[in-house]
């Protein structure tokens, strides 16, 4: 408990909304955790940071939200930053959820046969094997030849041992702005829809998508 962050809060309320809960009900487990999280701090377990910025609910779009073809093309062209470019392929070419990509390790790819494993998925702890495109193997070989092999995450900050989801949602952001999407209500999830959509839309099973994507229930891939 004496480990728990910010970060970590921001990561459940986002876990919870990707389950597709109600609103009022992730309002109501958010009341419940702050309530124990200042009990925790009352007794001195966790410091006053873990709270010291407000979480702000939106309500989730009624259907998952893909992007434009050409809205992916505009948002390519300007990530130029190479851990960042990575970072962004990958979501979209793979459709892992952004926590699992941050939590990715070297061991976990094998670039040879152009697959990240993932061990124990995010929300369920099975595993699944993803494969990395043209596009996203190229930017992926870039950034291990020049990020810090001392570090034991793929995706990393300055002083920080991995890239935070606040970061991650900060950088996408950003980017969005840049290409001139700002306004189009895009999230980084977006890209995991992204890429479902695209298979899709090529003619891939139902079935197969739901194993790339780790839904248990296939009425999940099916929405």
């Amino acid at each position: 408990m004496e480990e728990v962050t910010q970060e970590d809060l921001e990561a459940f309320i986002e876990h919870e909304q990707d389950r597709g809960l109600k609103i009022s009900t992730i309002r109501t487990r958010l009341a419940i955790l702050t309530a124990f999280l200042h009990f925790l701090m009352e007794e001195g377990i966790i410091t006053g940071a873990v709270l010291k910025k407000r979480i702000k609910l939106r309500l989730p779009e009624t259907l998952p939200r893909a992007m434009n073809p050409l809205d992916v093309k505009k948002l390519l062209s300007v990530v130029e930053d190479t851990q960042e470019r990575s970072l962004v392929l990958i979501l979209l070419r793979t459709g892992i959820r952004i926590g699992e990509a941050l939590g990715l390790t070297v061991n976990d790819l094998d670039i040879r046969e152009r697959k990240i494993h993932l061990y124990e998925g995010e929300k369920n702890s099975m595993g699944r094997v993803v494969y990395l495109s043209d596009d996203a193997l190229f930017a992926l070989k870039r950034w291990l030849r020049q990020r810090d092999p001392g570090k034991e995450y793929i995706f990393y900050t300055r002083g920080h041992a991995r890239m935070s989801y606040s970061t991650a949602r900060g950088r996408f952001s950003s980017y969005l702005k840049s290409a001139g999407l700002g306004e189009k209500g895009y999230t980084v999830h977006c890209l995991r829809h992204t890429f479902a959509r695209e298979l899709l839309n090529a003619g891939m099973r139902l079935e197969c998508l739901q194993q790339l994507l780790g839904h248990q229930d296939i009425e999940v891939t099916r929405r």
